[in-house]
This record gives C-alpha cells, structure tokens and sequence, in this order.
C-alpha cells in the first residue's frame, strides 16, 4: 500500500509561511493570487497490511508523529502497489 498524506493548518490558525507566498507572488506581478496555504506532502510505503490494517495504522501515524492535531488537520489515500 501507498499512503499519500496532506497535513494542512487548520481554519482559524495564521499560516505565515502562507502570507508570504501570497505577498511574493503578489510582488512578482501575479496580483490573480487572492491567498496561499501551505501545508505537506508525504508518502508513505506501507507492506503486509489489509486496506483495513493500513488505514488505522495511517492514522495512528498522524495522530502521534505527522500531524499536530492541536493545529493542524490531515487527509489520506490509500493506493495498492505491487
């Protein structure tokens, strides 16, 4: 299994690395740009798991280490590989 995990802030929490990619891009003549949120991107080989299996250990691993839930929420897929 493949997991793909967006860790993002959550509504209400100031992304400041967010309003700076907003105001560069705004500097850099591309005033279109009306807000950036940043946030990350993992991917996560997972072996000897049902989708099952792999879903609650995902999410195991997001709650303890991936993602500060206090400030942060995160989404997953789960993809089959060979």
């Amino acid at each position: 299994m493949l997991a793909k995990i967006h860790v993002t802030l959550k509504n209400g929490v100031l992304d400041s690395q967010g309003k700076a990619g907003h105001h560069a891009l705004n500097d850099l003549g591309y005033s279109e740009v009306q807000d950036v949120h940043l946030g990350k991107y993992m991917e996560i080989a997972l072996k000897g798991l049902s989708k099952d299996e792999a879903e609650g250990r995902v999410i195991e691993m997001c709650e303890k280490l991936l993602a500060n839930t206090v400030i942060e929420s995160y989404r997953f897929t789960l993809e089959p590989t060979e």
